[in-house]
C-alpha cells in the first residue's frame, strides 16, 4: 500500500509542481492554451499556481522527512478541493473538455489523503 501511495504522491506532485509553475511563470500570457487564465487577473493565476507549487512540497517533503507527516494528507485534501474550485469555474465558463482531467485529480488526491490518514498510529502519543 505504501508504495502504491508513494506512486500517486509523485505523479501529483510532479504534476502540480509543473502546472504551479508554468501558471506562475507565464501568468495571463495562458489566456491562449488556458482561456479561464483571460479571464482572472494576473496576480490571480500566479497565486493559483503558487498554491499548487506549495501543494506538490506539502504532498512530499513532510512524508519523506518523517516530521509533521499529517501535512501530506492535508495537503492532499488541499489540492482535491482547490480541484473542486476548478471543476466550478470551468462548468460555470462552459469549458467541459477537462472535467475529466479535474475529476481524476480529485480521486487520485482524496485516495491520497485517505491512504495518508489511515496509516496514523491513532494509539501512539503526540511527541
Amino acid at each position: 500500500m505504501d508504495i502504491a501511495l508513494w506512486v500517486v504522491t509523485g505523479l501529483l506532485a510532479a504534476l502540480y509542481l509543473v502546472v504551479g509553475a508554468v501558471k506562475v511563470l507565464r501568468g495571463p500570457a495562458l489566456a491562449e492554451r488556458m482561456p479561464w487564465a483571460g479571464a482572472m487577473p494576473g496576480w490571480a493565476v500566479r497565486l493559483i499556481g503558487l498554491v499548487e507549487m506549495a501543494g506538490a512540497a506539502g504532498l512530499v517533503v513532510p512524508q519523506a522527512t518523517g516530521e509533521m507527516v499529517w501535512l501530506t494528507p492535508l495537503a492532499a485534501t488541499c489540492l482535491a478541493a482547490l480541484q473542486l474550485l476548478a471543476i466550478a469555474v470551468h462548468v460555470r465558463r462552459r469549458e467541459t473538455q477537462q472535467l475529466a482531467i479535474n475529476a481524476t485529480l480529485v480521486v487520485l488526491a482524496l485516495v491520497l489523503a485517505a491512504g495518508r490518514f489511515t496509516q496514523w498510529d491513532l494509539a501512539a502519543p503526540v511527541a
